[in-house]
């Protein structure tokens, strides 16, 4: 994988916009792959396709993807937020790529977010242009990430540096099984990762996870059993091999680029 851009292919635009279109996206054609199946290239959807810009063919796997020059950050600008709370309720959500690079054009940060992670929760309505803008009552939305459990965040490349392939492979794998949940089993997942990733230490006990049971009675008034949903959920991140049980209460994370 070659971390450059083709810079030649910005040779005639002018506009930042279009040079940076241009090239990462022709980066991620000629070098990328697809993370469920490890298919090579993946291939480019026509232009101007409301809903994924690319596609394997081997597996299906559907691709959008966002970019900036700068430092990783939490939180990405994307369309229109009616659309976009459409689309993760549907399934016609794609998995989403993101790509940060340097002012000399090269990537930096290349990972990729699966859309079962896609929540609106995660879905931050932005204010309503003003009647005077071009357009006018327009209502667009930011994606943070920040509120994306680790295990949704699967990097082909963090700080320059590669990640080995079958690793990827892994880690965008053992998520699979969250697209089988109804919505209420998923989020209940989500929920307990997004709670084990707050515990700073690598490995925790249950009476830390115990202490999310506030926070998580306000989200599920109704739930009078907190403490049962999380030994369930943490036993199914058990058997999914996202975290590890060690004995008496003790857990511990497994992060994926040490598989």
């Amino acid at each position: 994988m070659n971390l450059n851009f083709n810079t030649k292919l910005a040779e005639g635009y002018s506009s930042n916009s279009q040079i940076a279109r241009v090239l990462t996206e022709n980066w991620v054609k000629e070098n990328s792959y697809c993370p469920c199946c490890g298919e090579i290239p993946l291939n480019e959807f026509e232009n101007n396709r409301p809903v994924a810009d690319f596609y394997c063919k081997k597996c299906n796997e559907e691709f959008e993807l966002k970019s900036k020059n700068g430092k990783f950050s939490n939180t990405i600008n994307d369309g229109a937020y009616s659309k976009m709370i459409e689309r993760i309720n549907s399934n016609q959500n794609p998995n989403f790529f993101f790509l940060t690079y340097s002012n000399n054009w090269s990537v930096e940060n290349f990972l990729i977010i699966p859309k079962q992670f896609f929540t609106s929760e995660i879905i931050i309505k932005r204010k309503q242009l003003s009647d005077t803008a071009r357009r006018a009552g327009w209502i667009g939305c930011n994606i943070d990430i920040s509120n994306i459990a680790e295990a949704g965040k699967v990097f082909l490349v963090k700080d320059s540096k590669l990640i080995d392939r079958k690793i990827v492979e892994i880690a965008f794998n053992k998520t699979l099984f969250l697209r089988e949940k109804s919505t209420n089993s998923k989020g209940w997942i989500l929920d307990i990762m997004t709670c084990v990733d707050l515990i700073k230490t690598e490995t925790f006990t249950l009476d830390d996870v115990y202490k999310f049971e506030n926070k998580l009675k306000l989200k599920y008034p109704s739930n009078n059993f907190i403490k049962d949903k999380i030994r369930q959920q943490l036993q199914v991140l058990r058997d999914k091999g996202i975290i590890e049980f060690v004995g008496r209460g003790n857990y511990k994370k497994i992060k994926y680029e040490t598989i």
